[in-house]
């Protein structure tokens, strides 16, 4: 059939099964948009186009399936740089359309033209740019391809504005020509048994589970390993809700903010069994001495994370849940399996850490001088988790509100914890949580964010309202650049340079009501509840809660950076405990 190419870039994402596009027009781009108005697809305007990226990827998190934005050239393309890092770096599949300028006109200075290809190639798993119409049907399939298979990660598509104009004889395909491009496949049986060897003989054996068995959806087959083997479960920040947060087993998290039994078990392992992890440094703390006793198994389907930061002395190149099933199949098939008695004592050991240092802080909230706000911000996470469904999803920005939203919230289920992990972005949260609803609108949807997040991409919640997405938003305001003003009060003498906010300018009740949202202020550890219970109850429209939260609080625990994990911070109150 006869298409424009815009037409055709259209049809091509409806046979992948778009069905929501976020977006901005522009100059370049703006032939594409007039064949949407004809398409299946749900087009939703943001207000920023960093904002269309985070809201794809808030999507692509919460249902596995690839998010789609579209934004202009030059600044539209730039802007969402932020983005496609964000998503590159915490293996995020997102489809990112980026018009340009004529093929004619390229490399001349033109209006709104950088060399997006350029610049994003550090950022992408691949991009793309079309010079040539009949390509189109190609490069889109490609690029799904591309984005959603091996380890998932951002792509983009660079669509010159005449390549949009030209006609062509239009057909669909899903051929793709990528050559050099292999996915792992099945894992090594001989690396299994080794692993299998290892996990019956080890005396102190831990797992640490990362965000790539969330990505293989190998919850599952990861319940399934810990039932036949007993062995303690560690869960990253960005595989919260891979293995349920009730279930005995779980020492929760580790790394930098981790739970200290997470911390300790894998410091005095002698066994670490890494399932989709990358040794990221915020986990491993000073590497030399991570885990310093303990052979490794680590089990990645990215062949380039097998020895980057640790080398392993069993490398298992695979998909995560196939490894974990196999590992499963080996070790069911063994008569004489025992593992369970054979560590009891390690688990005891781990048990007693897990019951004398807990997550913890002093009361629900007091007054101090000095302090901005009587509210404990871990007191509002853990009435948030109370007072929702236990399929509420949970998004968060980046900082300290974010280590509390971990810490304190508990994560029974894969998929219902969305935020940024490698990058840190701070400005996450409000549009990826605006995704996050659309991808699943029938859960409920709550964001908790900072006060110097959330001034960072609050104009999404104007996209929110007019798209009748009623997420919610926690602001743990404590009027500071929580995080960096804790980094300054223990390791820069109290020196508070340029981090100070004020609680009251913005005026956040005011700006939410002005956006279109219910705007709800607490000043008061009483009122906590009753705000939360108000704003489940609204669901025509997004409610931002401003919670006036304790400026003086830090997260706890901590390991100092470039320390070693055995130098770990607990919170004061736990401090004269015996390690």
């Amino acid at each position: 059939m006869k298409l424009t190419g815009a037409q055709a870039l259209i049809k091509s994402l409806e046979r992948q099964g778009v069905e929501v596009l976020f977006g901005l027009p522009g100059g370049a781009i703006l032939p594409v948009y007039d064949p949407i108005i004809d398409s299946s697809i749900r087009h939703i305007l943001v207000r920023h186009e960093q904002g269309a990226g985070h809201a794809a990827e808030g999507y692509a998190q919460v249902t596995g399936r690839p998010g789609v934005a579209m934004v202009t050239s030059g600044p539209g393309a730039t802007n969402i740089v932020t983005a496609l890092a964000d998503a590159y770096m915490d293996s995020v599949p997102i489809v990112v359309i980026t018009g340009q300028v004529a093929t004619t006109s390229m490399g001349t200075d033109a209006f709104q033209e950088v060399d997006i290809t350029g610049i994003t190639a550090s950022v992408t798993k691949h991009n793309w740019l079309i010079t040539d119409a009949n390509d189109i049907a190609r490069i889109v399939a490609e690029a799904f391809h591309v984005a959603t298979t091996g380890r998932p990660g951002p792509v983009l598509i660079d669509f010159p504005k005449d390549v949009a104009t030209a006609t062509i004889d239009y057909e669909e395909t899903d051929a793709h020509d990528l050559p050099g491009y292999r996915t792992a496949g099945e894992p090594d049986p001989a690396a299994i048994a080794e692993a299998v060897a290892l996990m019956k003989s080890a005396d102190r054996p831990v797992l640490y589970v990362g965000g790539g068995v969330i990505k293989s959806d190998a919850g599952p087959a990861l319940a399934r390993l810990v039932e036949l083997t007993g062995i303690p479960v560690t869960t990253t920040l960005m595989a919260r809700g891979a293995y349920p947060d009730s279930e005995p087993l779980h020492l929760g998290m580790p790394g930098m903010h981790g739970a200290y039994p997470a911390v300790t078990a894998i410091q005095r392992c002698d066994l670490l069994i890494a399932l989709g992890a990358r040794f990221d440094d915020r986990v491993t703390g000073r590497v030399e001495d991570f885990a310093r006793d303990a052979k490794v198994i680590h089990v990645d389907i990215d062949r380039a994370e097998i020895g980057k930061v640790r080398r392993p002395d069993v490398p298992i190149v695979a998909d995560c849940r196939l490894a974990i099933e196999e590992l499963n199949s080996g070790l069911a098939g063994d008569p004489d399996l025992s593992i369970r008695e054979h560590i009891s004592t390690w688990v005891d050991t781990c048990m007693d850490w897990k019951a004398r240092f807990p997550y913890t802080y002093e009361g629900k909230g007091e007054s101090a001088p000095g302090v901005i706000g009587r509210i404990k911000p871990q007191f509002v996470v853990e009435e948030l988790r109370r007072l929702t469904p236990r399929d509420t999803i949970l998004v968060s920005g980046v900082g300290q509100h974010q280590m509390w939203a971990a810490q304190h919230w508990s994560f029974e289920e894969p998929r219902s914890w969305v935020n940024s992990g490698g990058l840190g972005t701070m400005g996450f949260a409000v549009p990826a949580a605006l995704g996050a609803k659309v991808g699943c609108p029938e859960k409920m949807v709550w964001a908790v964010d900072g006060d110097g997040c959330f001034q960072m991409t609050a104009q999404e919640l104007v996209t929110a309202a007019a798209e009748q997405i009623p997420v919610k938003i926690a602001i743990l305001n404590n009027a500071y650049l929580g995080m960096v003003r804790q980094w300054q009060h223990m390791f820069y003498e109290q020196r508070y340079s340029e981090v100070y906010l004020s609680p009251d300018l913005p005026d956040y009740v005011k700006w939410a009501e002005a956006m279109g949202c219910v705007g709800i202020r607490v000043t008061d550890p009483k009122d906590v509840a009753a705000a939360i219970e108000a704003a489940n109850a609204i669901t025509d429209r997004p409610v931002v809660i401003d919670f006036r939260t304790d400026s003086m609080e830090q997260v706890f625990p901590m390991v100092p950076a470039g320390a070693s994990n055995d130098d770990i911070l607990v919170h004061p109150s736990l401090a004269g405990e015996p390690r």
